[in-house]
């Protein structure tokens, strides 16, 4: 370690990114997710670290930051790809549908497989259940390029309706006094002080962006949407649902009818600082993404190939998602199963609820490999999904035109 000084340190976080961006290019021909390799190469650095007795110890809360800003971004790209308008009433209600009840079906699953095997009581077990059952936007978003239309469409709006509906169920049942009409006034009373709070402060940001004559905004917006998440989490507001709204305000403007609203903020100024915010997600996303998953593969050891809870346990659970997924899609949606049925993959919004759950709740006898092991697992079905899939990849996208790409879908 002595000799790691400042330009060795710039030099390995650098040469990170470009790794990074390298394997997002290789992903698009080899059709692995560039985040499967991002957790490869972290368990790599790991196995490198110890065989050549490199000590480095990364903070937990070094990983959890990290991932509250890519929650963050995830909320806030979700409400950026949500296009509210009549000709996609039908795409937004499936979508919503199979988000909801793939979701609800799943937690009580993974929450009767959690109990079986744990024996603990069943509120821990549906705790821990939430997260793995929520599909990661993170993760299928920068993978359906070589997709068609349609079903590009499809799996951008599930994957954002899952992260919402996931939040808010797992920040309901981490409260306090869960299933009492008090709770849950309190929490449908939140969601509506916290969508009223939006309104007003997506206008105050309207007003500081859009009037404003500097071009520095970049960071200007980034520092503004973590300052609005950590004030609504001090005032016990869910602040998600105000970055939320704040994105479906941004990315539905022209829905707007008041003339004296549209003199103060026209739809020609609106539109700049959508297409600012686009980048802001897509860029930090990628950012976000690379240093959080080799950060997490990095803390993982490959002791788990040989634990046998973790295969039976993980292997069930995988199951019981891709079981519920194929079932649902083929026989209430009644859509193409293949390769939808086999986007199933779990990642950043998963790793972060599980850094978030209360010591309460937490199950005793939990083997954290069997985390590691579903993100994996579900990566790997999404990829055979992807490999088998005949339609050849359309020409080179970088990472920072994926916003470019999801506005050709709305």
């Amino acid at each position: 370690m002595g000799g790691i000084n400042t330009e060795n340190i710039l030099i390995l976080l650098c040469s990170l990114v470009v790794l990074s961006y390298l394997f997002l290019i290789v992903s698009r021909y080899i059709r692995v997710p560039s985040v499967l390799l991002l957790l490869f190469a972290g368990v790599g650095f790991r196995f490198l670290a110890d065989t050549y007795n490199v000590n480095m110890v990364f903070p937990t809360s070094l990983v959890e930051g990290l991932g509250v800003v890519g929650l963050i971004m995830i909320v806030l790209e979700a409400g950026l790809d949500l296009k509210l308008t009549r000709d996609r009433v039908i795409l937004v209600r499936n979508s919503f549908f199979s988000a909801l009840f793939i979701l609800a079906i799943s937690i009580a699953l993974v929450m009767g497989i959690l109990y079986y095997w744990h024996d603990e009581p069943l509120e821990k077990c549906l705790v821990y259940a939430i997260p793995l059952s929520i599909m990661s936007s993170s993760i299928v978003l920068p993978s359906i390029h070589h997709l068609n239309k349609k079903t590009k469409e499809f799996l951008v709006y599930e994957a954002s309706f899952s992260d919402i509906l996931g939040i808010l169920l797992f920040n309901y049942f981490t409260a306090e006094n869960v299933l009492s009409w008090q709770s849950l006034g309190m929490f449908a009373g939140n969601i509506v002080i916290s969508v009223l709070l939006s309104v007003l402060l997506s206008f105050v940001l309207f007003l500081i962006l859009a009037k404003t004559k500097l071009d520095i905004k970049f960071f200007l917006i980034f520092a503004l949407l973590i300052l609005i998440y950590a004030g609504g989490k001090n005032l016990h507001l869910p602040s998600l649902i105000i970055i939320l709204v704040f994105g479906l305000m941004i990315n539905n403007w022209e829905m707007i009818k008041w003339p004296k609203l549209l003199q103060w903020f026209p739809q020609r100024q609106v539109e700049p600082l959508r297409h600012l915010l686009h980048s802001i997600t897509a860029e930090t996303s990628f950012l976000i993404r690379t240093f959080f998953f080799i950060l997490f593969g990095y803390s993982i050891t490959l002791n788990f190939i040989t634990q046998r809870e973790v295969w039976v346990v993980g292997g069930a659970i995988v199951a019981a998602l891709f079981v519920v997924r194929l079932l649902y899609l083929r026989f209430f949606v009644r859509t193409n199963v293949f390769p939808e049925s086999f986007f199933i993959p779990r990642g950043l919004i998963t790793i972060v609820l599980f850094y978030k759950i209360p010591p309460e709740y937490q199950l005793s006898t939990f083997n954290n490999d069997i985390l590691f092991f579903i993100i994996l697992t579900t990566s790997v079905v999404m990829m055979l999904g992807m490999i088998f899939y005949k339609k050849r990849p359309d020409q080179l996208v970088e990472e920072a035109t994926f916003a470019a790409e999801r506005n050709e879908l709305m």
